[in-house]
């Protein structure tokens, strides 16, 4: 990544951070599980992938507001945290505090292409709409080089493989969207860049039809079109080059875990 680039996308985050520190009080960081678990529709299979974390060292790769850290220690994982704005950081190590695991969660500043932790450090690592910020290249070297031996890399990133919703997002205001002006979703290309160290690669697709849940409020509806979603997405396993999220995950050996994916190991994927 480039330092200009690195440069926006601290200070797009920096200011995230600050707004959002200081609208929330202590009382406001407590929270339930199910309050991060249950706001996407992936959230909770991206968490059993990554298994048992009991006594696991666990890296949450650019922690965001810190709801995914406190999850993760809340499920006994030793959690080590970093971000690229010192204030979401700062968030982070409250919301931690304030829902009594800050002794399990440790928190720092870094960009995700230069960590600051010792080779092999991780069992599992974790991260949420991150891979789409940063330079691929040397972020994958990076992610390969902390994972133990074994380990299991699970990220959930937005797809780019649906031209209509591409559009959408390129030319389209709508509620939520708030990006920076180097992010670009997860394609093909992408995964590849990640195969040089990690040949084990599996994608599974999310929100076919019901990624319109982020404009529509019915309940009724969202459940209806994510029933729809899994049968579709089971029976025809193609359906996912058009879903509005992937998710990742990475072995640097053992065969991938199946299901459905996009990706298989010899790179015979859906173009």
């Amino acid at each position: 990544m480039s330092n200009g680039r690195l440069q926006r996308e601290r200070e797009f985050h920096e200011k995230r951070s600050a707004l959002r520190g200081e609208a929330l009080a202590d009382e406001a960081l407590r929270f339930e599980d199910s309050v991060y678990m249950d706001h996407e529709s992936w959230v909770r299979d991206t968490f059993e992938l990554l298994g048992d974390l009991e006594g696991k060292r666990v890296l949450d790769y650019g922690t965001g507001d810190g709801l995914s850290a406190t999850v993760l220690a809340r499920l006994k994982g030793e959690i080590f945290a970093f971000d690229i704005a010192f204030g979401n950081a700062v968030v982070s190590a409250r919301r931690a505090r304030a829902n009594r695991v800050g002794g399990q969660v440790h928190l720092q500043e870094m960009a995700a292409e230069s960590l600051g932790y010792r080779n092999e450090s991780f069992d599992a690592i974790y991260g949420n709409a991150i891979l789409h910020h940063v330079d691929l290249d040397l972020a994958g070297k990076e992610i390969a080089r902390v994972l133990r031996p074994g380990g299991i890399a699970v990220f959930s990133e937005p797809w780019g493989g649906n031209p209509i919703l591409e559009f959408v997002r390129k030319r389209i205001r709508y509620r939520g969207k708030d990006r920076t002006e180097d992010e670009e979703p997860i394609r093909h290309k992408d995964i590849e860049i990640l195969r040089k160290n990690f040949p084990w690669i599996e994608l599974r697709g999310y929100q076919l039809f019901s990624m319109i849940r982020r404009q529509v409020g019915w309940r009724v509806i969202i459940a209806l079109l994510e029933m729809i979603d899994r049968i579709l997405l089971r029976v025809f396993p193609g359906l996912q080059r058009y879903c509005r999220y992937t998710v990742i995950v990475m072995r640097k050996e053992g065969p991938p875990l199946g299901g459905g994916s996009l990706s298989s190991p010899s790179g015979a994927g859906i173009n």
